[in-house]
């Protein structure tokens, strides 16, 4: 029942951004999701159930969210100041919450991630909850790396991430890490 309430309060919003369509939900107590939208079709479902009857609040951190994502990708914002409405797992949790103190412009390894959390043997462990996470790029699971230092794992695609690291100085534009794929930042 309170699922109900919440999805009746939910804002939703898509956008296009230089990594594709970025469908964002949120709640009365914050951004909730981020989903890439990688299908005309689905660009197409995400404009449709834009709430226009959605909480003032909801939509409120909408709008907040649309203006921070704009300034990170023309590079005028390096962390973001959302409100969060984030549900998982004590251990996903504490996974985003490490994911969140990692700078703008800085990468972990998986292991490195795990240890900093205090689980210093978990670092498949932070993969799975890195992949679970509900905001990517707000949440930067972007940030984690392999031991090695290459690109692993990451629900919108490698090409992404290797998108994101070069907008964050982390990789030089374009760089031969992950998937290649031409795609101007905004300005």
């Amino acid at each position: 029942m309170a699922k109900a309430k919440v999805q009746k309060e939910a804002a939703q919003h898509a956008m296009e951004t230089p990594i594709g369509v970025l469908h964002i939900v949120a709640t009365p107590k914050g951004v909730a999701q981020l989903d890439f939208v990688s299908t005309r079709r689905g660009r197409a479902k995400a404009a449709k159930t834009t709430s226009t009857h959605a909480a003032k609040q909801a939509r409120a951190h909408i709008a907040k969210a649309i203006r921070q994502i704009r300034e990170y990708f023309s590079g005028r914002r390096t962390d973001f100041d959302l409100p969060l409405d984030l549900h998982g797992t004590p251990n996903q949790q504490m996974v985003w919450q490490g994911l969140l103190e990692i700078p703008f412009g800085k990468t972990l390894s998986y292991g490195e991630l795990a240890g900093r959390i205090g689980s210093p043997r978990a670092a498949r462990a932070v993969g799975t909850a890195c992949g679970s996470n509900p905001v990517p790029v707000i949440v930067p699971c972007h940030r984690v790396i392999g031991s090695s230092g290459g690109l692993h794992g990451y629900g919108g695609g490698l090409w992404r991430k290797k998108l994101l690291l070069e907008l964050e100085g982390v990789l030089p534009r374009g760089s031969q890490a992950g998937k290649q794929r031409a795609l101007p930042f905004a300005s």
